[in-house]
């Protein structure tokens, strides 16, 4: 049986708005989509990188929440 782990990372905008990538593993395989706009990419490497850059390219998104 194949085990699904789901994480997420999220950024505001500038205006306020969260804007949240999900990236979901089945095996060796990463998946990140985006809840904002749908955008979908296949990672095998770095995925959260990735979707830190979505964020920062197509949303303008680029406030860490967990930043202190």
């Amino acid at each position: 049986m194949t085990q699904i782990d789901t994480s997420k990372v999220s950024r505001w905008d500038q205006h306020g708005r969260e804007h949240v990538v999900r990236v979901n593993r089945t095996g060796v395989q990463r998946t990140i989509r985006c809840d904002t706009c749908g955008w979908r990419r296949s990672a095998q490497f770095l995925p959260w990188l990735k979707a830190e850059e979505h964020l920062a390219e197509a949303h303008q998104a680029t406030v860490d929440p967990t930043a202190a």
